[in-house]
């Protein structure tokens, strides 16, 4: 059996200049002179642009993070661009295991399954951030009391 490749109807160009200015995962801010942030959960970066923008490109990819430490991976599908529940693919990369193990899953997967190469860093980088968002903070030292006035006024 031939395998059937599916064709939106409208282009992602198109997609995105209608919406652009209004969507769902659009956040503006006033301050810091009038920034545009994005939420949507397959942008990479946070920012309001056609690159990073995950509901308008065929294939997107999102990390965040899940139970106990572990790196989500989303992909967007692109056999069926009409079944919005069934577009996404999530792959879990479990908590347990080390900062290069999860970076190097994550390159592997994006380039093995001919995702966007341009996406691997943001990924990565966003995969790292996670990962120490996550960590506890340790407490500072004390401060230790350095020249003779302070040592004096520290012993007193």
């Amino acid at each position: 059996m031939p395998e059937h490749t599916h064709h939106p109807n409208v282009s992602a160009d198109l997609i995105w200049e209608i919406a652009r200015g209004q969507n769902a995962f659009l956040v503006k801010r006033k301050s810091g002179g009038g920034s545009q942030f994005s939420r949507d959960p397959l942008n990479l970066a946070n920012k309001e642009s056609r690159k990073y923008a995950g509901f308008v490109n065929d294939k997107a990819v999102g990390v965040s993070t899940g139970e106990r430490g572990a790196i989500v991976l989303t992909t967007k599908k692109t056999k069926h661009p009409n079944r919005p529940a069934a577009s996404r693919n999530e792959v879990k990369i479990g908590g347990g295991k080390s900062n290069q193990k999860i970076f190097k899953a994550i390159v592997n997967y994006t380039a093995k399954n001919g995702y966007r190469p341009d996406l691997r860093r943001e990924a990565v980088a966003r995969a790292s951030a996670l990962r120490l968002a996550g960590q506890p903070k340790k407490d500072l030292p004390e401060k230790k009391a350095r020249g003779v006035k302070s040592k004096k006024a520290a012993e007193v």
